[in-house]
């Protein structure tokens, strides 16, 4: 049999959720950043997240936290990894479960509970940022590249009609890279389901009348719009 551990054996620890919110406004890939309201690093800048209670799930916390520290609800988060470095929190041993979220025409946050500010910041110029949140940040803007890859996540981006020109924004938004567009054209009107016309036109983006499309039934990318 082996030893008999007591609680009192163990360093103070602690769970933490941290959320990666990411959507596109004024034309760049913006995060949502809140200003710390106390210690440790009061006044810099973060992520928003927080600590987990001990009755409710990680989804749950990260769902509260993102609420009650910003105004911002109703979003898809899912799970980008954890981070558990022993110096990452000054206070203790603290575990962090970082959550991805990607969505159009996200509000003004509103600041509230621990936090004293929020904006929605670009991602190539967050500033110094509090914790490893610039490792996190960084990891899931590439998650978010990843995903344009392989799902039609770019369409949600785009209004209910709109021109592979308004597609290829988007991409070239969140990639960071301009598009050739007559490649990038037959990429996404060759992948299977991706795009359904409309049998409309539009000339919204200037020159010749441009076909109009919508989103089609594809949940995957087959082949993939790969990055160069």
């Amino acid at each position: 049999m082996g030893p008999v551990y007591q609680p009192s054996d163990f360093p103070p620890f602690a769970v933490t959720v941290d959320l990666v919110v990411l959507t596109i406004r004024d034309d760049r890939l913006c995060a949502l950043l809140v200003r710390r309201g106390s210690a440790p690093y009061k006044g810099k800048w973060a992520l928003p997240g927080g600590f987990v209670h001990v009755d409710e799930s990680l989804d749950a916390a990260a769902a509260r936290e993102l609420a009650e520290e910003t105004g911002v609800s109703r979003v898809h988060l899912e799970q980008l990894g954890s981070y558990g470095d022993p110096r990452r929190d000054p206070r203790m041993r603290v575990v962090s479960v970082a959550y991805l979220a990607l969505a159009p025409d996200l509000p003004t946050p509103v600041a509230g509970t621990d936090a004293a500010d929020a904006r929605w910041s670009p991602v190539d110029d967050p500033g110094r940022l509090a914790f490893d949140h610039a490792q996190i940040l960084a990891d899931g803007v590439e998650r978010a590249r990843a995903k344009l890859e392989y799902s039609p996540l770019g369409t949600a981006f785009c209004s209910e009609e709109f021109t592979v020109a308004e597609l290829r924004r988007v991409y070239e938004i969140v990639w960071g890279t301009p598009l050739d567009a007559r490649n990038f054209h037959r990429k996404v009107t060759g992948v299977t389901g991706l795009l359904e016309p409309t049998g409309g036109t539009t000339t919204r983006d200037g020159g010749r009348p441009a076909q109009l499309y919508r989103r089609g039934p594809a949940v995957a990318l087959h082949p993939p719009l790969v990055r160069s």
